[in-house]
């Protein structure tokens, strides 16, 4: 009896490895959102070892004739295979920015710092080259400054990122 549970338990930890996508070490790109996400963001993704996680690092900026501002964000996500190429990741984090408004003071004027939390989720494809490309959704939740940054802020994006 002992050996066939044993048998049974590797043949399921050889069917889960057989599943499992490898996630590449390092990855840069851009990501071009809207909403709250600034435009487009430079975008770097470093895999944590031992498992399918991996840490997010964005920076978004705008700069027009109205304003100027930044924003940082850093996510953690797990990583999970979809089939073949295709994997889907969920993940939270949070960040912060700055928005210097240059319109004349008035009911739409917004400037200073703000602070907020992050979810994450997407899917993304993983070429046979080191290329992949990202659709994902990012709701933001604003936690400081409420007259800066909206309170709450979708934001969809597409991307490709270079992986290394």
């Amino acid at each position: 009896m002992k050996r066939i549970i044993f048998t049974l338990g590797l043949v399921f930890l050889f069917a889960l490895s057989g599943q499992a996508q490898e996630i590449s070490e390092n990855a840069i790109g851009l990501r071009f959102g809207g909403g709250n996400g600034f435009g487009a963001e430079i975008s770097y993704q470093r895999h944590l070892n031992g498992a399918n996680n991996r840490l997010e690092g964005d920076l978004g900026f705008r700069n027009n004739s109205d304003f100027n501002s930044f924003k940082i964000t850093g996510l953690y996500q797990w990583v999970w295979n979809i089939e073949g190429n295709f994997n889907w990741y969920a993940g939270v984090g949070g960040g912060f920015g700055n928005v210097n408004d240059r319109r004349p003071v008035g009911r739409h004027h917004h400037d200073g710092a703000f602070l907020f939390i992050a979810g994450d989720i997407g899917v993304e494809y993983v070429f046979d080259i080191p290329l992949q490309v990202f659709l994902d959704f990012r709701p933001e939740i604003n936690l400081v400054n409420y007259n800066v940054y909206n309170s709450f802020g979708p934001d969809l994006a597409i991307g490709i990122r270079y992986q290394f």
